[in-house]
């Protein structure tokens, strides 16, 4: 193996080799690779204690897992062959971060899901490029997975595991948590800038999540760069567009599978499912919501939909379905959208699921339609978005463990906010709501299964804008010295925290008036309609308040300046209350393009617009008069707006249609086209029938010709051969054959 043949004989390292090899045969690989490297090449037996520069090698109808230290066989019972799989997913809960995963050439896609537990769990991921691949398919599997850190040529591959060999994360990597607080503590402000980079590029501050998930993440990503000191990598990060991606991706951890503890959805379409389904049947219009916060590539939500699908049976058409997937990744959302997934879901997903939910196409399997049109997709960052509303089930496992328990106050009364009386939340293994014992009640300890305790009504915490959490997380904890010099951003954190607190609520929106950011409460103007999920401003704004909003955009659209309208009204729960809007153009060198920051400002003290009136003594009925003349002045602006934009979508349509009909003129030649070739392959059609029954005519011509110089050759007395040209015997008379052997 190239591969072998590359390595250095002292890195320090294990090297373990699994084949998918005859289970009937004896494998020679031991003796072929010990010719290729000078390191010693033994094979797996029983158990056996890995020492550092050996090469082990799997032998047949066995796999190899890495267990208390140990390397173990066991015996192969699966339909499918997935040994790599089972060694992959054993070393990385084995040794974590210090793991480290190469896909070579190979048929299948085993090795796919294994790479994916590798990643999770901080180890290194490595897969052959397809050209220098004798069989592609299990490198561009795991490729196409989005599970591998880097491509590359096997005798690449062995120069990086040479390099990555003496990198601290591998030799030294950190794991009590004291080590990681005092890491943290050390290195606070090139933290600070890391996250800086992060929230500028990709919109998503990470200042307040788990420090021992950030700082191993980033350690991970330092160790594929050949970067030691963190300095160094955040100044990396500062002019590196693609790597603020990578780390981006890597903070998130996107790794997930369908029917992720199988327990648990045995319990769901056993109890939980059926209970709901029961209270919902009582409806005029029956509609179960779900929602999967941090759903990743959307295994979860697909798993999800597929239970309530078999619980409902024929029942199906009588219910509404919504299930709800939300990520920060938008390239993971991308692929969820799609529900295309490799053939090793196959260990995953039973025969008979496969069958009826999946669509099998060329060696992948996508979700069947019927179940992705109940599933809905959305980027959402469910520490600073609103909840979705009138849920029936959360489930939000795996994904809390990752964020600090600042955050976790904030999610766990949204969750309670946006449940029905009757909901659930599900958790991961290792998580809890047990310090909100208040708002919700245990009631499946073994799958961590909660039920919304009704009539309590916990206040919805602020959503103190992303931009104010800056830094906030590691600046406490700088020395003296280090905050001297780090004065100015603590300025800007107390700032920002202040402003988060005491401002009014706000959006920032594109031109699209899509939502980009929400900035403090905005839950009293701004609510999440039924229906498939939006963060158009127009969509998500309560009804009382689109016109004065839209006239209000128009205006800073259309004047690039701030516009303002005041004393518009909102009703909430039946009571009226004004409002000042204010819509103000920006624009950030690096994009390029123009966004909005809209203002929902609440007039306690009355503005300017009413105490005029009162000066001058007007009466009831003449300021009524001025408000309602207001009011139809604000109507009549929306109203012009709305033509403008109607226009604007007439000319669009227009256009599309011209299009449209230009390629129907072209479709209508191609389809002439086609029926005139159509006309001579059915005349070539009928020239190839005559022949061919003329042929037929012929060989049964020949047929009797040969009989009869068959009968002639048997009725003569005399020996006679016939031979060709070469003198080979072609036929012989009876009387002849005597003659020859």
């Amino acid at each position: 193996m190239e591969l072998l043949q590359n390595l250095p004989p002292r890195t320090g390292m294990a090297f373990v080799i699994v084949q998918h090899l005859d289970p009937h045969h004896a494998s020679r690989l031991p003796n072929l690779l010990g010719k290729m490297t000078a390191m010693p090449v033994k094979e797996v037996a029983g158990t056996t204690t890995p020492k550092p520069n050996t090469v082990y090698v799997q032998p047949p109808n066995k796999c190899v897992i890495a267990k208390d230290g140990v390397l173990t066989l066991v015996h192969r019972t699966e339909r499918l062959n997935v040994a790599i799989d089972h060694f992959f997913e054993s070393l990385a809960e084995e040794h974590g971060s210090r793991a480290i995963g190469i896909v070579l050439s190979g048929t299948g896609s085993d090795g796919t899901a294994g790479l994916r537990a590798i990643k999770a769990a901080g180890g290194l991921t490595f897969a052959q490029n397809q050209q220098s691949a004798k069989f592609d398919a299990m490198p561009r599997s795991a490729i196409r997975a989005g599970f591998v850190d880097l491509v590359l040529t096997p005798r690449e591959i062995a120069r990086e595991i040479e390099r990555i060999a003496d990198h601290p994360y591998i030799r030294r990597p950190l794991s009590d948590p004291e080590e990681i607080e005092k890491a943290a503590y050390r290195q606070a402000d090139d933290l600070g800038r890391i996250f800086l980079s992060l929230k500028k590029q990709m919109g998503v501050d990470f200042s307040a999540y788990k420090e021992s998930t950030l700082i191993r993440r980033i350690q991970r990503r330092m160790a594929l760069h050949r970067i030691e000191k963190i300095s160094q990598y955040a100044r990396f990060l500062r002019d590196n567009k693609k790597e603020i991606e990578a780390l981006f991706d890597d903070l998130l951890i996107n790794v997930t599978r369908f029917f992720r503890d199988q327990a648990l959805f045995r319990a769901l379409k056993k109890r939980f499912l059926p209970a709901l389904l029961k209270n919902k049947s009582k409806d005029r219009q029956p509609e179960l919501r779900a929602w999967v916060p941090g759903c990743a590539t959307g295994e979860e939500v697909y798993s999800l939909a597929i239970c309530i699908l078999e619980t409902l049976g024929s029942r199906l058409s009588k219910m509404r379905i919504q299930i709800f997937g939300t990520d920060l990744s938008e390239s993971v959302i991308e692929h969820a959208r799609l529900g295309i997934y490799s053939s090793a879901i196959e260990k995953d997903v039973s025969s008979a699921r496969l069958k009826r939910f999946f669509v099998k196409r060329d060696g992948t399997y996508q979700i069947h339609r019927n179940v992705r049109d109940i599933c809905t997709f959305a980027r959402q960052n469910i520490t600073a978005d609103p909840p979705f509303s009138r849920l029936d089930l959360i489930s939000c496992r795996n994904v809390l463990i990752y964020l600090s328990p600042e955050l976790h106050k904030r999610c766990i009364p949204q969750f309670h906010y946006a449940l029905n009386a009757d909901g659930y939340l599900i958790l991961g293994p290792a998580e809890s709501a047990g310090l909100y014992d208040e708002l919700f009640k245990l009631v499946d300890k073994k799958n961590k299964i909660y039920a919304k305790i009704a009539g309590t009504t916990p206040r919805m915490a602020n959503l103190i804008p992303q931009g104010g959490l800056e830094l906030a997380h590691f600046g406490p904890r700088l020395t003296a010295a280090a905050g001297a010099n780090f004065g100015g951003d603590l300025l800007k954190v107390a700032d920002r925290i202040m402003l988060g607190t005491y401002a009014p609520a706000a959006v920032v929106i594109d031109q699209d008036m899509h939502v980009q950011q929400f900035r403090g409460r905005t839950d009293l103007f701004l609510e999440h309609a039924p229906g498939p999920a939006t963060f158009n401003l127009l969509q998500l704004a309560r009804p009382s308040l689109v016109a004065d909003l839209r006239a209000t955009i128009r205006r800073a659209i259309k004047t690039d300046k701030p516009a303002r309208t005041e004393r518009a009204k909102v009703n909430l729960m039946g009571r009226s209350r004004e409002i000042n809007i204010q819509a103000v153009p920006f624009k950030i060198p690096e994009s390029g393009k123009s966004w909005f920051l809209v203002i929902f400002d609440e007039t306690t003290k009355g503005t300017k617009g009413e105490k005029l009136p009162r000066a001058l003594g007007k009466t009831a009925a003449q300021r009524d008069v001025a408000e309602l003349r207001r009011e139809l002045a604000a109507s009549k602006e929306s109203l012009q707006g709305i033509i403008e934009e109607q226009e604007a979508t007439n000319e669009e349509l227009k256009s599309a249609n011209e299009e449209i009909e230009s390629s129907n003129e072209e479709l209508q030649s191609t389809n002439e086209e086609l029926e005139t070739a159509k006309e001579e392959l059915q005349s070539t059609n009928e020239e190839l029938t005559t022949l061919n029954e003329e042929l037929s005519n012929r060989n049964l011509e020949m047929m009797q010709l040969t009989n009869e110089l068959n009968n002639l050759l048997a009725s003569i007395q005399m020996p006679i051969v016939m031979v060709d040209n070469a003198l080979t015997v072609q036929r012989a008379t009876p009387a002849a054959r005597g003659a020859f052997n």
